[in-house]
């Protein structure tokens, strides 16, 4: 195996710098704009920050040169995706959000040239959403997606489609969806349709903790519908294998993205460590702060040195699930502890809106849950390494 080095060269240090740079002048001095709403930012915010990571070159920077992204691999992703998330607008403005960031990857490793051209290229454009439906109410598919219910029937040319799903990010307001549903032989499929076909009720919105994902979280019906054969993507009865190509990825682009807010929040505490006097001196001259604040250094760069190492792998042409999945509970514990710290050495401006902590506080504590809650990925690998699979890593 070839040997991994952690420095960068000067061409990906040019683009964080330049990432760097748009976050601070173009997109941080959006997050206080009305349109940045509970239910995440509006699709006309959502359109002004990706006009302007499309002027200064950045947009969708993930997906193929061909498509008109920058073609990055893993390792240069993990740079930028870090520095986009450092604000809670970063990832919308660069089109590097979830669902959208793993379904793109999805669609340019599976789906075929007609539904690239019709789905995929104006979603890279940013012109489009999407959402990923998979996950459903009890007794559904959730952690365990082997639970899953909805079901796809074949009928003539047609496939429908009958069943519920909910938390699905991004619903309201994306132009397509990737279905997966079970088939008459129990197999499970993924199925692309547009969101505006009958047979798709929109049921409502859930209030969440985070308020970053466009369109926020919904609970969707499908009621008969019908998705013709040519929609299916890639074939019949492979949509497990299909989820862990978007997943094994997509679990450690969350992370890449959430160091960023991290780091942000560490920031801001850092900076009223040094400026807030209390008992007679500066507040992180105090020894209980002052821990804080290293912890929090170690916890970032334990979870940047996991989220590398994992891309590299990948760029290695490793398959990456034993690694993405500790990368996921690594940095999701980490990161959280992070943002705790950063809130308490805050004191009651971490508790409100006078600093983006609080914001970030809230955002981040699903990321211990979706893509798999830590307790899940922590059963996963146990059982791999009591089996020799992935003990040596």
């Amino acid at each position: 195996m070839d040997t991994i080095s952690f420095a960068l060269p000067p061409a990906l240090i040019a683009l964080r710098d330049r990432t760097r740079a748009f976050i601070a002048e173009e997109v941080i001095p959006l997050e206080s704009d009305a349109d940045n709403t509970p239910h995440g930012p509006s699709e006309a915010l959502r359109a002004e920050l990706v006009a302007r990571a499309r002027r200064a070159g950045l947009l969708t920077p993930h997906a193929s040169r061909e498509l008109g992204g920058l073609g990055l691999t893993h390792v240069e992703k993990s740079v930028v995706f870090e520095e986009a998330g450092y604000s809670t607008l970063g990832p919308t403005a660069l089109n590097i959000h979830a669902p959208d960031e793993g379904n793109i990857h999805l669609m340019e490793t599976v789906a075929t040239h007609a539904q690239k051209e019709r789905w995929l290229r104006p979603q890279v454009e940013g012109r489009t959403r999407s959402c990923f439906a998979m996950t459903e109410p009890p007794p559904g598919a959730g952690a365990d997606p082997s639970m899953l219910k909805t079901t796809a029937v074949r009928d003539g040319d047609d496939y429908v489609i009958h069943g519920d799903k909910w938390f699905i990010t991004g619903a309201h307001g994306a132009a397509y969806g990737i279905v997966m549903a079970r088939m008459e032989d129990g197999s499970a499929t993924m199925f692309l349709t547009d969101m505006d076909r009958p047979g798709i009720r929109l049921v409502r919105q859930m209030d969440a903790m985070d308020t970053c994902f466009t369109g926020g979280h919904a609970v969707v019906a499908f009621e008969g519908l019908r998705v013709p054969a040519a929609d299916v993507l890639g074939e019949v009865g492979k949509g497990f294998r299909y989820a862990q190509v978007r997943l094994a990825p997509a679990r450690l682009t969350h992370c890449m993205r959430w160091l960023g807010q991290a780091r942000r929040a560490n920031d801001a505490a850092l900076a009223h460590a040094r400026q807030r006097q209390a008992f007679g001196r500066p507040l992180g001259e105090h020894e209980g702060v002052g821990f804080m604040l290293a912890d929090n250094h170690i916890d970032l760069q334990t979870a940047r040195l996991h989220i590398w190492h994992t891309a590299w792998l990948l760029d290695q042409g490793e398959r990456g699930n034993f690694e993405s999945s500790r990368a996921k509970v690594v940095c999701s514990e980490a990161l959280w502890r992070v943002a705790d710290r950063s809130v308490q050495v805050l004191g009651g401006q971490g508790v409100t809106g006078e600093t983006i902590a609080m914001r970030i506080f809230m955002d981040m504590r699903a990321f211990r849950i979706y893509d798999g809650p830590s307790e899940v990925h922590r059963w996963s690998l146990a059982r791999k390494l009591l089996a020799g699979d992935g003990a040596g890593a």
